[in-house]
């Protein structure tokens, strides 16, 4: 496998529901460059594969200063953090994703796992441990659940100690996650990644400080809610990310995603909230910088 081998496939959703599997074109460029931070580089996807080194070329390109690449898995997370250790373009964050902890089976074999995760999260460029949190839509299942909440303390954890940022999954499982953080206490720096709540939730995240990062996801027509959560919520608070190659936004929706489409969501994000594109890029590239701190740093 080379560097840039991805070694996951995105699945394809099945006879009787086709994708096209072209990458979108580039974008017009912004002009005012900001930041994705929140992507997977080691997600094949598409009829060619774009490589990491391809995807950060046309993201250089589209204005996009940076990446955050996200591990899911023990195997993705060393893969984040040894890219990010040779690509200045990228920092990694690193975790065991919600739906994976339940995998390993037993308390010890998730502690085991936990413990290289935490290795990791030391890193210089590892700035964030995540995708961590909670997911009830996809686990199911008192073991698996409880092997879940145990990873993602853990996460907490870790996050805490290593003072660098928490990026959190979080589908269906509002309420927990909150309580969950509010009873360990949360690290300094909370992101709520692929923002999924109302306009209530997003108030009781800001309330505490906590990052909303909104992705392609916005430009859909059905999410009123995602738009209302963005339209009211403090400029501090904002990210922006792609999580590719999901969330592709509109006009090509199902196609793959890639930071480069990034200006994209920006422009929509400034579009929600009546302001210029180059004032919400800017206000993107202030909020992310704050969460994780420099790029150029060693």
């Amino acid at each position: 496998m080379s560097e840039d081998a991805p070694f996951r496939t995105r699945r394809d959703p099945g006879e009787g529901n086709p994708r096209d599997l072209r990458y979108p074109p580039l974008p017009e460029p912004l002009e005012v460059g900001t930041y994705d931070n929140h992507t997977h580089f080691d997600f094949a996807d598409g009829e060619h594969p774009l490589s990491a080194s391809e995807q950060l070329d046309l993201a250089s390109q589209a204005g996009i200063l940076g990446v955050v690449q996200v591990g899911v898995t023990l195997e993705s997370s060393i893969w984040s953090a040894n890219l990010a250790a040779r690509e200045a373009r990228v920092l990694a964050a690193v975790a065991l994703h919600p739906n994976e902890a339940p995998i390993y089976e037993t308390e010890d074999a998730l502690a085991a796992a936990i413990a290289q995760i935490e290795l990791l999260a030391s890193q210089p460029r590892v700035r964030a441990v995540g995708e961590t949190g909670l997911d009830f839509f996809r686990t199911e299942g008192e073991s698996s659940l409880k092997l879940q909440r145990m990873s993602f303390e853990e996460h907490i954890r870790i996050a805490k100690e290593q003072n660098i940022a928490l990026m959190i999954h979080d589908r269906e499982a509002h309420d927990e996650v909150l309580e969950t953080l509010e009873r360990l206490g949360a690290p300094d720096r909370v992101v709520l990644h692929c923002y999924s709540g109302d306009l209530d939730f997003a108030k009781k995240v800001a309330e505490r400080g906590w990052y909303l990062s909104f992705a392609g996801n916005i430009t859909i027509k059905r999410n009123q809610h995602l738009r209302d959560a963005l339209e009211w919520a403090p400029k501090e608070l904002l990210l922006v990310e792609t999580d590719a190659p999901f969330l592709t936004p509109e006009p090509f929706r199902g196609r793959p995603n890639a930071s480069y489409l990034v200006p994209i969501t920006v422009r929509k994000m400034a579009e929600v909230r009546g302001i210029d594109a180059n004032e919400m890029a800017a206000q993107l590239s202030e909020n992310t910088e704050r969460v994780y701190g420099s790029w150029s740093a060693a």
